[in-house]
């Protein structure tokens, strides 16, 4: 009878050691669906960031050239600070200029059907749209002269322009269309001119604040997955710096 007792509670024991495996193993399991969530929302932030870097890299390719020789004023632009702290972009105001419901949408529908904007996150379109003011321009007037510094991106509400690059003819805009975001998005000098061919009536927002809506958005990106990864037992032992260093191989080698 003792060596029945002795194997019924040596049986016992193995059978809460399984257990114990079992619930260890779907621990396990439940912290890598985790990390395959987050693997798979940083691949999604980087194919949108791809999908605007590749366009961009292929339209721009011929204003190189024009950019060398404009260094001076690209590296003007390029030299603006750019290290920023999540609180302090937490506080600042951005402009807020109200607007119909029609004009909203038509701004919101420009950026979404442009090909350098329309991965952005909604909550940044919506800011921008914010943050955007009036601007009016007669006819024959000039928004954007080519090979200028630019600062502004715009979108037209009114009107119609036409766009040209060494002189020549390149297309003419009417409503709902942006144009000067390649200076904004890629510190570049203004790759065509653009003329108006009516009175116009648009939309702006300036680089400075442009900025701060992007970087903003990235640094509460970043904080949000920095408090994941404290939250994963692997990573707990680890400083913010290293964590830092995870995050930044995770979002470009992915």
């Amino acid at each position: 009878m003792g060596t029945l007792r002795d194997l019924q509670y040596a049986l016992q024991e193995k059978i809460e050691e399984l257990r114990q495996r079992d619930a260890l193993i779907d621990e396990l399991e439940l912290e890598l669906d985790q990390k395959d969530e987050l693997i798979q929302k940083l691949q999604n932030e980087l194919d949108k960031y791809r999908s605007v870097i590749k366009p961009a890299t292929q339209q721009v390719h011929k204003a190189s050239v024009l950019q060398e020789q404009h260094r001076t004023k690209r590296q003007a632009i390029s030299g603006e600070p750019t290290a920023f702290d999540i609180h302090e972009l937490s506080h600042v105001t951005l402009p807020f200029y109200p607007k119909s419901p029609q004009s909203k949408d038509l701004i919101k529908e420009a950026i979404l059907d442009n090909d350098f904007m329309k991965n952005l996150e909604l909550s940044q379109i919506q800011e921008i749209v914010d943050s955007m003011y009036p601007v009016e321009y007669g006819k024959d007037s000039c928004i954007i002269k080519e090979g200028d510094v630019g600062s502004l991106v715009y979108v037209m509400e009114d009107g119609k322009v036409e766009v040209t690059k060494e002189s020549m003819k390149l297309c003419t805009m009417g409503p709902g269309k942006v144009f000067g975001e390649l200076a904004i998005l890629y510190n570049c000098t203004r790759t065509a001119t653009v003329k108006t061919l009516t009175n116009v009536k648009l939309w702006a927002i300036d680089r400075q604040c442009f900025q701060t809506i992007m970087m903003r958005t990235g640094l509460i990106k970043h904080a949000e997955y920095m408090e994941f990864l404290k939250s994963v037992p692997t990573f707990q032992g680890l400083s913010e710096e290293i964590l830092s260093k995870i995050i930044i191989l995770w979002i470009f080698t992915l």
